[in-house]
C-alpha cells in the first residue's frame, strides 16, 4: 500500500511545508481573482464525507477542487455505507481504489485517524471534535496578509479550549508564535496539550491581560456543534469573555480580529465587532478556498507541487 501524506492536525506539516502551502495559497488567490485558470488537479476526484453539516467547508472544498480541474463528491451519512455500519477501515480501502483524495468532517477524531491508517490516498481533516487544522491554515494566511510574518508574534485566543484552540496550539509550535489562552476555569484544552506546548502557549484568565500586545485576537462560539444542551451553562461561564471593540483596544494597535464563523452576535462577540475595521473574518473565510486548494495540490502532487518546499 502507498504511504500518502495526510493532514489530520496542523503539525502534520513542517514550518517549511506550511510556508510553501501558504505561498501557493497566496498565488492561487491572485490567479483566481484575475481569471487565470490553474487546473493542476485535472481528472482528480475528491471525496467529501460529512458527518457534521457545514457551509464554509463544503463550499470551499467543492469549489476548490472544481477550480483545480477536478471533481468533488458530496457524501453525507445517508450516502455511504459508513452510515449503515460498514467499518471505517473497509470504507477507506474502497475509497482508495476509486478516488484520489478524501476530506472528512466528523465528530470523532479517532475515526479520521483510523480512516487515514487504512487509506492509500491523502486524507484531510476538515474538522473533528479535537482539531480543525484547515481553518488555522486559512487564518494564518489572513494574518500574513494583514499583519505580516507570524513568527515571533502573539495570538490571543478568547473562549473555549475547543478544537480551534487545539489547532492554534499545534500551529504555535510549527509556525513559531506565542499563543495566550483566556477562558474560564474548567474549559481549558486537555492537560496533555497544555503540557506539550508549555514553551509557546500560556493561560491568562483575565481577557484584558490576555490581549495585551496581541497582534491577533480570535474566538469561537461558546457551545460547539453537539453541545447545544450546554448553551445556558456555557453562556453563564463565558459571560466575561465576549470580544468587543474595547477588548481589541487593549491589544496591539495593529491587531486584527478573526473568527472561524458562524458567529453568535451578542454571545462570544458583541453585535458590532464583526463590522469593526480590525475584523478580517470575511477575508479569513474566503481564504478557506485558497488555502485548501494549495493543501490539496501539496498532498496529491508531492514533488510536483508548484511551490518550492
Amino acid at each position: 500500500m502507498n504511504t500518502p501524506r495526510h493532514f489530520l492536525r496542523f503539525n502534520d506539516l513542517t514550518r517549511q511545508e506550511a510556508h510553501a502551502v501558504l505561498r501557493r495559497a497566496a498565488q492561487l488567490k491572485i490567479e483566481q481573482r484575475t481569471g487565470i485558470r490553474h487546473p493542476t488537479l485535472a481528472g482528480k476526484t475528491l471525496g467529501m464525507v460529512f458527518e457534521k453539516s457545514s457551509t464554509r467547508t463544503r463550499v470551499s472544498f467543492e469549489a476548490g477542487i472544481f477550480q483545480l480541474g477536478g471533481t468533488g463528491l458530496f457524501l453525507s451519512p445517508r450516502d455511504t455505507q459508513l452510515g449503515r455500519g460498514e467499518p471505517v477501515e473497509d470504507t477507506a480501502r474502497v475509497f482508495s481504489e476509486m478516488i484520489d483524495l478524501v476530506m472528512i468532517r466528523a465528530y470523532d477524531h479517532a475515526m479520521v485517524e483510523t480512516f487515514a491508517a487504512y487509506s492509500s490516498i491523502p486524507v484531510i481533516n476538515a474538522l473533528t471534535d479535537d482539531h480543525h487544522p484547515c481553518q488555522i491554515l486559512a487564518d494564518i494566511q489572513c494574518f500574513i496578509e494583514h499583519v505580516g510574518p507570524i513568527e515571533g508574534k502573539t495570538v490571543a485566543w478568547i473562549g473555549d479550549g475547543n478544537n480551534m484552540a487545539a489547532s492554534w496550539m499545534d500551529a504555535a509550535r510549527v509556525m513559531g508564535f506565542n499563543l495566550v489562552l483566556s477562558g474560564p476555569q474548567g474549559y481549558d484544552p486537555s492537560p496533555e496539550l497544555l503540557a506539550e506546548y508549555q514553551d509557546c502557549v500560556r493561560i491568562e484568565r483575565d481577557p484584558i491581560k490576555a490581549v495585551a500586545g496581541a497582534h491577533c485576537v480570535t474566538t469561537d462560539v461558546w457551545a460547539s456543534m453537539g453541545q447545544e444542551e450546554e448553551q445556558a451553562i456555557r453562556a453563564k461561564a463565558f459571560a466575561d469573555y465576549q470580544v468587543t471593540e474595547a477588548l481589541l483596544d487593549a491589544a496591539d494597535p495593529e491587531v486584527i480580529f478573526l473568527h472561524c464563523l458562524p458567529a453568535h452576535r451578542g454571545e462570544e462577540v458583541n453585535e458590532t465587532v464583526l463590522d469593526d475595521p480590525r475584523s478580517k473574518v470575511f477575508d479569513e473565510a474566503g481564504n478557506r478556498l485558497h488555502a485548501q486548494k494549495a493543501l490539496m495540490e501539496f498532498l496529491v502532487l508531492g514533488e510536483r507541487f508548484p511551490a518550492a518546499v
